[in-house]
């Protein structure tokens, strides 16, 4: 949908007037409701335009994607330009530049993931899907995405569907997984709420609407706490952080006789010790990082 400027025309039959107001191409009903929905987000911040992330989730939770009319809305609402609302919502990831599926599911395949079978993961359900990264099945159920790192090593290899665990996974149980998604069977996460939400309904929650299931299912699990349970156990304490006992500490802190930065004999300041070091091109080279580090 193009995005046009609202109630008057350009000078000239084109452009748009500075200052003028985007339409968004919501419906009047539509457009009121997310009116009321932006308005109780700008009221979190001291300045409206700190409201743009939750307002991009909000209208991709109305379109299932950023859509341009929710670009213009967002710019219209807070007085920014449509530019500089695309530049944040094409920065960061989880905002989507064209309409997104039901489910978003993440593979992961960063170092830990991959090794445990991450990769083998993906490739078996891209295989499965007929999709590859960042793409929609056909029947608009799953979007599929190669992922750098769930923050669940702890459980890997981890997929993630809506931003909800499935941790230890196999091929077969992806598979299984997409399969009764696609299916509109409710699936359970393995940690988190009792059922996985659609894109549409997490994006509002990322918005800052709760859906009032932030309690439900298990939270961090055994692995995730192993580390507590055993501090426990054997008596571990995390050092001070008063700032009184920090700074006796750092006066009483014996010199170790190391060159700081810079000084004779660091290593910024080493012999030469190969042609490259005396050549004229080595000398200009030096010069100039040394007149760098003075300006």
């Amino acid at each position: 949908m193009s995005v046009e400027h609202a109630d008057a025309a350009a000078p000239h039959g084109h452009g748009r007037v500075p200052g003028e107001r985007h339409a968004t191409g919501y419906d009047d009903e539509t457009r009121a409701r997310l009116t009321r929905d932006a308005d109780e987000i700008v009221a979190r911040y001291p300045q409206a335009r700190s409201a743009l992330l939750p307002m991009l989730h909000l209208v991709q939770s109305e379109d299932g994607y950023v859509s341009p009319r929710g670009i213009a809305f967002c710019a219209a609402h807070l007085g920014l330009t449509t530019a500089e609302v695309s530049a944040v919502a094409t920065f960061y990831t989880q905002y989507k530049r064209h309409p997104n599926g039901t489910y978003t599911v993440g593979v992961c395949t960063n170092t830990l993931c991959g090794v445990m079978g991450g990769d083998a993961i993906w490739e078996e359900l891209s295989e499965h899907l007929g999709v590859g990264h960042d793409e929609t099945t056909p029947d608009g159920a799953i979007t599929l995405e190669r992922i750098e790192c769930n923050a669940a090593c702890d459980y890997a290899p981890v997929m993630m569907v809506n931003w909800e665990f499935f941790d230890e996974q196999t091929p077969a149980s992806a598979v299984e997984v997409v399969d009764r998604l696609v299916a509109g069977e409710p699936v359970a996460p393995t940690r988190g709420a009792s059922q996985v939400g659609t894109f549409k309904e997490i994006s509002r929650v990322l918005a800052g609407f709760p859906d009032g299931r932030a309690d439900e299912g298990v939270g961090a699990g055994e692995a995730t706490l192993r580390g507590t349970a055993l501090a426990k156990e054997r008596g571990w304490t995390a050092p001070s952080f008063d700032a009184d006992e920090r700074a006796a500490a750092a006066a009483t802190q014996v010199d170790d006789g190391a060159p700081e930065v810079g000084e004779e004999q660091s290593s910024a300041q080493h012999a030469p010790t190969t042609p490259a070091d005396t050549s004229p091109t080595g000398e200009q080279r030096k010069q100039k990082s040394d007149d760098a580090k003075e300006s």
